[in-house]
């Protein structure tokens, strides 16, 4: 089950936490996409434990799958497809990943 989340809340929540309900926030956003998307293979964990590993660097690789997941599941059930991935990748690069956060959460939101 798809829970919807305020993205306002989560925003608040990892500020006032220093992160540490963004990591949260990170995983069930990856898991929840998975899901819609029908890739049981794409989890939060795997995610989280490869952008430690990779000292940041598969945050990129996520931000393009992300992008490419939620697009995925718009088609699926046929709705007008937005592929952000590029969008994703350049906000990342900027250390806006909470902006990434919030959009791919406004999108599951819609999907869910």
């Amino acid at each position: 089950m798809i829970q919807q989340r305020s993205i306002a809340t989560a925003i608040i929540l990892t500020l006032i936490t220093c992160g540490i309900y963004g990591i949260y926030w990170f995983v069930v956003l990856t898991n929840d996409v998975g899901k819609l998307s029908g890739d049981y293979s794409f989890t939060g964990g795997k995610h989280f434990l490869l952008t430690l590993v990779t000292c940041g660097i598969w945050s990129f690789v996520w931000a393009y799958q992300i992008g490419q997941h939620v697009a995925a599941a718009q088609r699926q059930r046929g709705l007008a497809t937005t592929d952000n991935s590029v969008m994703y990748i350049i906000l990342t690069f900027f250390g806006l990943s909470i902006v990434t956060y919030a959009l791919v959460q406004s999108d599951v939101n819609r999907l869910a």
